[in-house]
């Protein structure tokens, strides 16, 4: 199967979100966004240990909607309806379009944790994965020490599979980590 024939759309919504692939010119929303949550993404992601610029998040916002359209990566960012605030960063990772399964990864703007606004984007990333992708394997991968992210997972009903133990440098200190590796399955 070539991924590039896959057709499925590029957005969807839930009750509260619209959740779209990232297009050129989002750079400036997302660029604002990290910088807000800079501290909170700190201890669980690796890019924000990089110095942010406009320049490199438009950058990046760019090679995000080559890979979506590639069928590379699938990142989703995450508006609220009520505003079109750009509140999240999600997608559709590590895919493999053979089996088919994917990986949901994601982090949301500080100002927006808490309000029940990821576990909604991560349902709705999940249908859309199983309905549009025909994904017959979903993983959320995170570090056991990333409570909110773990919550996310569980309150999705996804199955705790293993505890992969000492599988990760921690990104803000010198000690090993372990990671949750939750998946659903249908």
């Amino acid at each position: 199967m070539n991924p590039m024939l896959l057709d499925f759309p590029d957005h969807f919504e839930t009750e509260r979100l619209f959740i779209r692939s990232p297009k050129p010119g989002d750079g400036k929303a997302m660029y604002e966004a990290v910088c807000d949550s800079i501290n909170e993404l700190k201890p669980w992601l690796p890019f924000a240990h990089f110095e942010q610029s406009l320049e490199k998040t438009e950058a990046n916002i760019r090679e995000a909607h080559v890979n979506f359209l590639s069928r590379k990566d699938l990142r989703l960012l995450v508006f609220l309806k009520e505003t079109g605030e750009l509140i999240a960063s999600s997608g559709l990772h590590r895919m493999d379009w053979e089996v088919p399964k994917v990986e949901i990864g994601y982090w949301i703007r500080t100002d927006y944790s808490g309000k029940g606004f990821m576990t909604e984007a991560v349902q709705g990333i999940t249908d859309f994965a199983i309905n549009e992708l025909h994904a017959r394997r979903i993983e959320i991968r995170c570090d056991a020490k990333n409570v909110k992210s773990r919550a996310i997972a569980e309150r999705l009903n996804f199955e705790l599979e293993a505890i992969l133990k000492q599988e990760s440098k921690a990104i803000d200190r010198d000690e090993l980590r372990d990671t949750c590796v939750f998946a659903k399955i249908r």
